[in-house]
């Protein structure tokens, strides 16, 4: 299965660690956050894989240059950042008709991915992606979902006070190559995924859920927190 790494944030909300980085290159533990996902992906089964960049377009492709994944991984510069689902559209030719895997390469995340793809193959019919999710210690600053009887999101709450739970959307998807139909009817090159593709499939998004490890590394204290959750692992 292909995927697509997101990472052409700015990162405004990590500096100053962001002032002459891109987010997806912090050092978690000695090793960029990138690096986790390049590994975790590769040796689950995911390439090739696709890399999206615009902030310190050159450090991102000079570091997958220069790493043991190189042939596995392909760079597009983002000159104008065009939200998740408007990336998405774009690379429409590299991902062709099959599923892929969605990820925003600003969290630090390890799980299964074998079982992730399976998971999306047993999904019900009728749905067209499948979201992992994360039981969360700050629900009121994630998106929490609530699910049916078969693990199907009905509704999103997103930073709210007080959410029904603390189960919440980790920004990973597998998605089927039907979403790129929806995406292109949309007629526009800038497509925010969270409040115009989303809301469109509630209903029809399946579920794996993450119970390994998963942290949005967005703030300063959420880098903190990630560094010591990582302690002895940088080489793991």
């Amino acid at each position: 299965m292909k995927a697509l790494l997101l990472a052409a944030g700015l990162g405004i909300r990590l500096r100053p660690v962001t002032d002459n980085i891109p987010k997806c290159l912090v050092p978690i533990q000695g090793r960029p956050l990138l690096a986790y996902w390049l590994r975790l992906l590769i040796e689950g089964g995911c390439q090739p894989l696709l890399v999206n960049t615009h902030y310190f377009a050159d450090k991102v492709e000079g570091y997958i240059n220069g790493s043991e994944y190189r042939s596995c991984v392909k760079t597009v510069y983002e000159g104008e950042l065009l939200g998740t689902g408007g990336t998405v559209l774009k690379n429409r030719s590299f991902f062709g008709c099959d599923p892929f895997m969605l990820i925003h390469a600003d969290n630090l995340s390890q799980f299964d991915v074998r079982a992730f793809i399976a998971r999306h193959e047993a999904r019900p019919a009728g749905c067209a992606i499948t979201m992992m999710t994360f039981a969360t210690p700050t629900p009121e600053s994630c998106g929490v979902v609530e699910l049916d009887d078969q693990g199907v999101v009905q509704a999103f709450h997103e930073k709210v006070k007080n959410p029904p739970g603390n189960l919440a959307n980790g920004a990973v998807y597998i998605l089927e190559g039907s979403v790129f139909d929806f995406l292109e009817s949309l007629n526009k090159s800038k497509i925010d995924f969270s409040t115009e593709v989303l809301p469109y499939y509630l209903g029809k998004i399946y579920t794996f859920h993450n119970d390994v490890y998963h942290r949005d590394i967005g703030t300063l204290e959420s880098y903190i927190l990630a560094e010591k959750e990582f302690i002895g692992r940088g080489d793991g």
